[in-house]
């Protein structure tokens, strides 16, 4: 896929349209800034919108996925499997933010009760000092984690493991 031939289709498709990126942003519920970094081809949108932008445009989603109309039609089995894959990777994103919001709780939580134990002096003891210890590492991974999961790097993370299962699955 070329980015940016895409998202020069995108534009045209848009001002073919005759609608504003901030417009356009606002049907689909992103900001202008989105609209405008799929249109320079610097990201793609997700899958679910890609849905949404073939159907606002009435093209098919191959014709965006190839940067240009190629006149095949896809077929309603084919578009309802397109629409399942959609609501799957928009209930990952679910599930994969939640995961990091209770990691990252967990990590404050832990965090906050050690400063409250240090702060009434019940770390004071040496027994507690390990277990102390043994919580700010805790906190910390945990802090950790939800940044890996849900930053850049995860990403990358996720794109790669998603590469060796289908080479897998290929083989």
């Amino acid at each position: 896929m070329d980015q940016k031939k895409i998202g020069a289709f995108l534009k045209t498709l848009r001002k073919e349209k005759g609608v504003t990126q901030e417009r356009l942003g606002e049907l689909l519920g992103v900001s202008s800034r989105s609209v405008s970094r799929w249109e320079t081809g610097s990201n793609l949108p997700d899958f679910d919108l890609l849905i949404e932008l073939a159907r606002y445009y009435d093209v098919e989603i191959g014709d965006i996925l190839a940067g240009e109309r190629t006149g095949q039609t896809m077929d309603q089995k084919t578009e309802n499997t397109l629409y399942q894959i959609a609501d799957y990777t928009a209930q990952e994103k679910e599930r994969l933010l939640l995961r990091s919001h209770k990691t990252l709780g967990a990590g404050i939580f832990l965090y906050a009760m050690l400063k409250l134990m240090g702060h009434l002096g019940l770390l004071a003891g040496s027994p507690w000092n390990a277990v102390a210890d043994f919580a700010s590492g805790a906190a910390c991974g945990c802090v950790f984690a939800a940044f890996l999961m849900t930053g850049p790097l995860g990403l990358r993370l996720r794109a790669a493991k998603r590469r060796l299962l289908r080479r897998e699955r290929e083989s």
